[in-house]
């Protein structure tokens, strides 16, 4: 296992750059600006992380539960729950190996630890057993109508984030793994 630095992407810095208008003007007429640096952490993920997410683990389902409804003869909702350890299992196994499950290669995403390598076995399936803490923060939000009458709807949050912030791991895409591997390598 190749490790690029002892720096973590916890502890990776971007520069923003950010301009405040004041109240004075040039002799034009024109405002004045401040510029203002800081850092703020490095982010990993990207705009469309959560439904990825959600959509390659039902992939990675999909087999499994094929394999119960036709080869075992199993009632679909029993093949379901019955794929859901079969998931968890494979999916640390090829977390560990490769950064990804069949899902998260369709969707060209991988899974890093904090020093930027595939996570080894026992934090990967840690990761993986947390997802069903996941699907307990689907409903943690819901609000009961008052009344039938009441305009107040469900509301859910899915934080999908709960496993890697756990485990120290995150949810990067292929094209990312390069720039940050760079910069674990540069900052240190």
């Amino acid at each position: 296992m190749k490790t690029y630095g002892k720096m973590k992407i916890s502890e990776l810095k971007e520069n923003k750059t950010t301009r405040r208008a004041t109240r004075d003007f040039d002799s034009e007429g024109r405002r004045i600006y401040e510029f203002f640096e800081y850092e703020i952490p490095y982010d990993t993920t990207y705009e469309k992380n959560r439904r990825d997410r959600l959509c390659s683990k039902i992939i990675d389902m999909i087999p499994f539960t094929l394999l119960f409804v036709f080869i075992l003869h199993k009632p679909l909702i029993v093949a379901v729950i019955l794929s859901i350890p079969c998931v968890i299992v494979l999916g640390s196994i090829t977390e560990h190996f490769f950064g990804y499950t069949l899902g998260k290669k369709i969707f060209k995403i991988k899974v890093i630890d904090d020093y930027g390598n595939y996570p080894n076995i026992l934090k990967s399936f840690a990761r993986n057993l947390l997802c069903l803490a996941n699907l307990f923060f689907f409903w943690i939000n819901y609000e009961q109508p008052e009344n039938e009458s009441s305009n107040k709807s469900m509301r859910m949050d899915f934080h999908m984030h709960f496993n890697n912030e756990i485990c120290k791991t995150y949810i990067v895409k292929e094209i990312k793994m390069e720039e940050i591997r760079k910069l674990l390598h540069t900052q240190l």
